[in-house]
Order: structure tokens, then C-alpha cells, then sequence
């Protein structure tokens, strides 16, 4: 079983389920897009691959990338999503784990990229009651950085902190304290399943993409 990988809360929160629960996980799957400068990173979230693949090697589980081109079209996407699934399928992998809690349309869109490929959807986290999930991850050890906002719903100046108990208390009502719509995304420095912490350096933030997003950088 593999995990679809952002390298955020929720898929290492949904990693650490799928353990739980006796799922064997032997890689995580990770969309990339291309930039400009050079390298790959993931949209929206604006971490470089580098920093990605560092979770990998923490987690001891391969990382395996998708490639795909800047404001990639939605054909392109399934095309080569399922290119990728339907080889792991071919080598064995029964199932994807994806960190969705609660936007039925973006689950459905998700199992009709898997359908045929012989992966299924394994939704650990769905259903969960999202404030309650937010707080169990950081009394589990869960350590992140809120890399990306949605400035017309948080504060620009969070893009950067500590995903802890004051980030959450500091959101305005109405803001999903897991993200869920969109309004922030996270980098996992360490937590359940790391042999070792990720430790990353914020540098600045930019603005991209609708967003605000911290610049990150290995530390230590």
C-alpha cells in the first residue's frame, strides 16, 4: 500500500492510521510540478522536492513522483496519475491512502482517477470531526510548519509558524482547523512513523498562487 503523499498534516496523520490499522505501507506517491528555477516542487504548498524526499528517507519508505507541468491541464493529470497507479498495481500495491476528511467531491474525483488501475482509496481520516483531529495530531507528536494561507481567510503573517495549539487557537471562526477547504497547508518536520526530525528554516514568504507561502529551507 502506498500513501498519497503532500507532505502535510493529513497525510502523515492518515500514514500513521493506515498503520494502526494493520495496512502495510511500502511508499508514498507524490504529484510534482515543475518551476521555472528549476527542480520540482509541490503546487500550492511551494516545497521543493528535496525537502520532500528528506520526509521519504525519515519515514525509510521510497518516494515514487508524478511529474507534472506547470497549471498542468486537468487530462494531463489523470493521464499521468494513472500511468503511475496502474504500474504499482502492476507490481503489487492494492491500495492508495489518502489523507481526505471531509469534500466528497474531491474524494469522488480521486476514485475515478484509481478506477481501473486495480489501487483502490483507503480513507483513514474521513468523517473525522476535524477540530478534535487537529488537536489529537499534536498531542500525538506531530510537528509542522504552516506553509502556504489563504489570505482572504488567515492572517498572511501565519504562513511560516509552528502548527501548534496557539496557530489553531489564533484562527477565525468558520476556518476548518485541519484546512480542510483550502485556507492552509502544512510541512511535517517530525511526528509518528520519523526515524528523525526534517528540521527546516522559513526564509521569507511570497505570494503565489492565490497564496501566501513560506519560503522553507533545510536547518541543522
Amino acid at each position: 500500500m502506498w500513501v498519497s503523499w503532500s507532505g502535510g498534516k493529513d497525510a502523515a496523520t492518515a500514514l500513521a492510521a493506515a498503520r494502526r490499522a494493520g495496512h502495510r505501507v511500502t511508499g508514498l506517491l507524490s504529484t510534482t510540478t515543475s518551476v521555472p528555477s528549476g527542480g520540482a516542487e509541490i503546487a500550492v504548498h511551494g516545497v521543493g522536492t528535496a525537502l520532500v524526499q528528506a520526509q521519504a528517507a525519515a519515514l525509510a519508505l521510497p518516494l515514487h513522483r508524478v511529474e507534472l507541468p506547470p497549471a498542468c491541464p486537468d487530462g494531463t493529470y489523470r493521464e499521468r496519475l494513472r500511468s503511475a497507479l496502474g504500474a504499482a498495481g502492476g507490481a503489487g500495491v492494492t491500495g492508495l491512502v489518502c489523507g481526505d476528511l471531509a469534500l466528497a467531491d474531491v474524494r469522488a474525483f480521486r476514485e475515478d482517477v484509481l478506477d481501473g488501475t486495480g489501487v483502490a482509496g483507503v480513507f483513514p481520516l474521513w468523517g473525522a470531526d476535524t477540530a478534535a483531529l487537529a488537536r489529537g495530531m499534536l498531542a500525538a507528536g506531530l510537528r509542522a510548519v504552516v506553509v502556504a494561507v489563504d489570505p482572504a481567510r488567515v492572517p498572511a503573517a501565519l504562513a511560516g509558524v509552528a502548527f501548534d495549539a496557539a496557530f489553531l487557537d489564533a484562527l477565525a471562526p468558520g476556518v476548518d482547523p485541519c484546512g480542510e477547504n483550502g485556507e492552509f497547508h502544512t510541512f511535517v518536520t517530525g511526528g509518528p512513523g520519523f526515524a528523525r526530525d526534517v528540521p527546516v528554516a522559513v526564509t521569507g514568504t511570497v505570494h503565489r498562487d492565490g497564496h501566501v507561502q513560506a519560503v522553507l529551507a533545510p536547518a541543522g
